[in-house]
């Protein structure tokens, strides 16, 4: 089957993944100063985590499901950069400035007789934010990904590529960001569009 050309930009490490932030308790109302006033009822607060309708809910799932098969096969592809496809990465949802990103990837890995083992392992996923009232419905994740298991190797060899250690820990809190949007096929989808570092998990 022919592969559409990847484009030839030398890319950055593979972005590891993500988890939730931690919440604060509530606020619980200002104490009465005015011991002359009544008695004050307590500030309303908002609830710690959001509440999402069934449809936010539903979208939430959809997205989280696709944001694993996603990254799946974007693995898979920088397992075997000599034969990754674009189309296949696209029909698996990778989208955007990730799929940018992950193409540079297999590019720098091809060019230099080099791949990766191992996966990433998806230890927490939270939504954060979610717009299904847009022309483009988003979501917006916070997830935890431990990438202990991955490393790159020497493709002649298969022995592992000296590298400095990374900072932070092999946890990477992200914040990912997935739209839904029509595939080449005609049908509408999840797509991984973005997934940023923001700190360690």
């Amino acid at each position: 089957m022919p592969r559409r050309p990847l484009t030839t930009t030398v890319a950055t490490l593979c972005a590891l993944t993500a988890l939730t932030a931690c919440h604060g308790s509530p606020e619980a109302g200002r104490p009465n100063t005015n011991p002359t006033s009544p008695t004050t009822s307590p500030t309303p607060t908002a609830p710690s985590t959001p509440t999402w309708t069934p449809e936010e809910q539903a979208a939430i799932t959809a997205a989280k499901s696709q944001y694993a098969k996603a990254r799946t096969a974007a693995g898979g592809a920088l397992r075997d950069p000599g034969t990754a496809s674009r189309d296949l990465l696209e029909a698996a949802g990778n989208g955007g400035a990730w799929l940018t990103s992950i193409v540079e990837r297999i590019v720098f890995l091809r060019d230099r007789g080099l791949y990766q083992s191992g996966d990433a392992r998806i230890v927490s996923s939270t939504a954060t934010s979610v717009n299904l009232s847009a022309e483009q419905p988003s979501v917006v994740l916070k997830n935890c990904v431990d990438g202990a298991g991955v490393m790159m190797r020497y493709r002649a060899t298969g022995k592992p590529v000296p590298v400095v250690t990374t900072s932070g820990g092999t946890r990477h809190t992200m914040s990912v960001r997935l739209v839904y949007a029509t595939a080449k096929g005609g049908a509408k989808m999840w797509f991984l569009v973005e997934e940023k570092s923001v700190g360690s998990c």
